[in-house]
């Protein structure tokens, strides 16, 4: 290409024209740098969660990283600690239910959290794996019963999930859409 230029274009023309293409590549470079560091800044406290299943009518979230004042009926996004269908770190969103010091209950496989009903465990998952019932009592210090909107939720119903440690929360999630 530049052998090209040189044999069509005076030696004026061929450095206007490299002074107008560095004048570019100039601002190309800075709107990349730019939106290099927009993107830098938003990863750093905010990321997005994308929700797979059926377990929230929810589709996308938008998760404030480290927005751990958390509320009953708050949104939460954590780490899954792994087991049963998932690998550990998959993202999970769910609505807390039961904050430390609430007391979940279980009568027959219906749960509660401060005698408001939370949720029925299934004997089985969709897939016909037996589903044991999570932890009853009152709930620790920096730990959290959170569900989902589907009876087929992973959730604290389940001790497979029990309830989440502080430590694996990421964040308060926001509906998008």
């Amino acid at each position: 290409m530049r052998a090209l230029l040189k044999a069509t274009l005076t030696p004026h023309a061929y450095r206007a024209y490299g002074r107008t293409l560095a004048r570019h590549l100039g601002v190309w470079g800075a709107a990349y740098a730019g939106a290099l560091a927009a993107v830098t800044l938003f990863n750093a406290h905010f990321t997005l969660g994308v929700n797979a299943t059926p377990s929230l009518p929810y589709t996308l979230c938008l998760i404030a990283k480290g927005d751990l004042e958390i509320r009953r009926g708050d949104l939460v996004a954590f780490r899954w600690h792994g087991g049963g269908p998932y690998p550990q770190g998959v993202v999970f969103t769910k609505i807390v239910r039961g904050l430390p010091g609430d007391e979940v209950t279980r009568e027959g496989r219906v749960f509660f959290v401060n005698g408001v009903p939370a949720g029925r465990a299934k004997p089985f998952s969709a897939r016909n794996t037996a589903l044991a019932p999570g932890p009853t009592g009152v709930i620790p210090a920096g730990h959290y019963y959170v569900s989902g909107a589907h009876p087929d939720s992973l959730d604290s119903r389940y001790a497979l999930a029990g309830w989440i440690p502080r430590a694996a929360l990421i964040g308060r999630a926001h509906v998008l859409f």
